[in-house]
């Protein structure tokens, strides 16, 4: 096949530069953000607090026209909180839905791991379904629908860890880190993000996107390029420190990420390099180590890291 741009691949730099506006030096978070959200994946952000994670989702949303709702997670949230509540009108004799902020297109779940897993359930069914079931009736999610929950890696005290069933409701897990010296340098002497983000345009309409997002499935993936990804997957299930592999699941959600990526490079077709690239981001939280590893003190991209180096490639000229 032809390296041939697609149609919206300009659009597509601009909602990138338009983010890397507002968001300084995180170049690479923020890219694989849009990979997700165009993959109809979901995004879990583990890092501190004050490295501009509301801001990012913000300006995503901005960019892309889409309504943005945050969610702060804190212990006493209620599912109703998420999904919406039942009120009953006594002059209309009936019950009227109002809903939650799960119905807006781009949410921030703000310290997921803050509430307890019942209300983390509401929002993880619809991140799986593309719906929520209020009082025995089920309710279609807007279109699109993106997800960017947060956690705080270093305060654990009152928090609810999530499971594995409920990580691989992830398609990523990113972390933003601290900016470099002279990036926050530049913050100290540059306008703030607020400001930058309110001078921002939409890019691509809710229309644009979701017709890019269909296009995504024509993206061409050979098949040595999914043995290649079913080969890591495997690998995963059959490691001495790993006690729980990638499912396939997780071998799908890799999949439809390197096709979103390929189609944001301008490419029609996956390379075994986009593979190599993005496997990380996608497994290392869908696996869980043997306790022993974890006594050791080796994380789980480590792990994924070796294995991704001692699989062999498939050749990039049989790959299309």
């Amino acid at each position: 096949m032809e390296n041939q741009p697609y149609s919206n691949s300009e659009k597509i730099k601009k909602v990138l530069e338009n983010i890397n506006h507002v968001i300084i030096g995180k170049k690479e978070v923020i890219t694989l953000s849009l990979v997700a959200l165009l993959a109809r994946g979901h995004v879990l952000l583990e890092d501190v607090p004050g490295v501009g994670k509301t801001i990012l989702v913000r300006a995503l949303a901005k960019s892309l026209d889409c309504t943005f709702k945050r969610i702060q997670f804190t212990p006493d949230l209620l599912p109703s909180d998420v999904t919406g509540v039942s009120i009953f009108h006594p002059k209309k004799l009936e019950f009227e839905f109002r809903n939650g902020p799960i119905f807006g297109n781009i949410i921030l779940a703000d310290e997921i791991n803050r509430t307890s897993p019942k209300t983390q359930s509401a929002l993880l069914e619809g991140m799986e379904e593309r719906s929520v079931t209020v009082d025995g009736t089920t309710m279609t999610l807007n279109h699109p629908f993106f997800v960017m929950a947060t956690q705080n890696p270093i305060e654990y005290d009152g928090t609810y860890v999530l499971p594995e069933a409920q990580l691989d409701r992830f398609l990523f897990k990113l972390k933003m880190g601290y900016p470099e010296f002279m990036e926050e340098m530049m913050l100290l002497n540059g306008t703030s993000g607020e400001e930058k983000l309110q001078s921002l345009s939409p890019v691509l309409t809710k229309e644009e996107l979701l017709t890019i997002q269909e296009d995504i499935k024509t993206v061409y993936i050979a098949e040595n390029v999914k043995r290649y990804i079913i080969t890591l997957a495997t690998a995963t299930r059959q490691h001495d420190h790993i006690a729980l592999g990638v499912s396939p699941r997780g071998s799908i959600a890799l999949m439809e990420a390197t096709k979103a990526y390929a189609y944001i490079s301008g490419r029609d077709y996956v390379l075994p390099d986009d593979v190599k690239y993005l496997a990380p981001y996608v497994f290392a939280h869908r696996i869980r180590l043997t306790a022993e590893s974890n006594y050791e003190g080796i994380t789980n991209e480590e792990v994924i890291s070796t294995i991704i180096e001692s699989s062999e490639i498939p050749i990039r000229k049989e790959a299309f």
